[in-house]
């Protein structure tokens, strides 16, 4: 009876020890396959982060080679109509052409850059207008501020708010008018942008929609979340405000 005794006991040891090395292999198995599951993860992951940025890219360059020839025939067809004023309007063509052929092939420019394009933009679409239409215009750069050089801003981000105004303005009402803000200011950039529309151009909006889809498109592809474009319609007064938190957009670029 007591070697039974002793055989059962080492048989409940032998169990044991069987059941906790089966429990440890088990523990092993599955812990190197979810290793090799959240590697394969974390695989996947970055090549859809890799087809997505790459779509992105394909994406703005389709954008932009839509773009800039438009650009080009609207400012031609300004400067061609007011020949009286070809030598400030050479000038300021000069400036735009080179922009759009040099800088604008980069994924950033400063605000610098995008800004003195940006006002260069305007005098020649102001040939086209008379010169007692309430046009304005206002300015507040910071030029001291730390983001005014530096290459965070996306270029022609400026062109379509400008366009649309000169574009869809009723340069013969009586009321009529064009007013652009600029700003720069504690790493903000703000363009703000107001025109009154003819009838016929607030009928057609009603379809279409006020602004370009492929404004909307390059920013949230660029800024994401660190940009608002706010668009209203009233008493046939269009507003467009173009929000961009540089400076908190270029400490993402820096640390990621």
């Amino acid at each position: 009876m007591e070697g039974n005794y002793y055989m059962i006991q080492d048989y409940m040891i032998f169990i044991g020890v069987f059941a906790i090395f089966l429990f440890l292999t088990v523990s092993i198995y599955l812990f190197n396959q979810n290793q090799k599951f959240k590697k394969r993860n974390s695989n996947l992951l970055e090549t859809n982060k890799i087809i997505e940025q790459r779509l992105n890219e394909v994406q703005l360059e389709h954008i932009g080679t839509k773009l800039n020839p438009h650009l080009f025939k609207n400012i031609l067809n300004s400067v061609q109509s007011h020949a009286y004023q070809t030598y400030m309007s050479l000038d300021k063509l000069a400036n735009v052409l080179d922009y759009i052929l040099y800088e604008s092939n980069n994924k950033f420019v400063s605000p610098k850059d995008e800004l003195n394009f940006a006002l260069s933009l305007i005098e020649i679409n102001k040939i086209k207008i008379n010169p007692l239409f309430d046009f304005r215009i206002k300015s507040k750069i910071d030029k001291s501020d730390s983001i005014y050089e530096e290459k965070v801003f996306a270029p022609l981000i400026s062109v379509d708010l400008i366009e649309n105004a000169f574009k869809h303005t009723d340069f013969l009402a009586q009321d009529s008018f064009i007013s652009i803000h600029l700003e720069l200011e504690n790493r903000i950039f703000v363009m703000k942008v107001s025109n009154k529309a003819s009838l016929k151009h607030v009928l057609e909006k009603e379809h279409s929609g006020f602004g370009s889809e492929s404004l909307d498109q390059r920013l949230k592809m660029i800024y994401n979340t660190y940009y608002s474009l706010q668009k209203s319609s009233k008493n046939g007064i269009f507003t467009a405000e173009l929000k961009i938190d540089l400076g908190k957009f270029y400490d993402k670029m820096r640390y990621s």
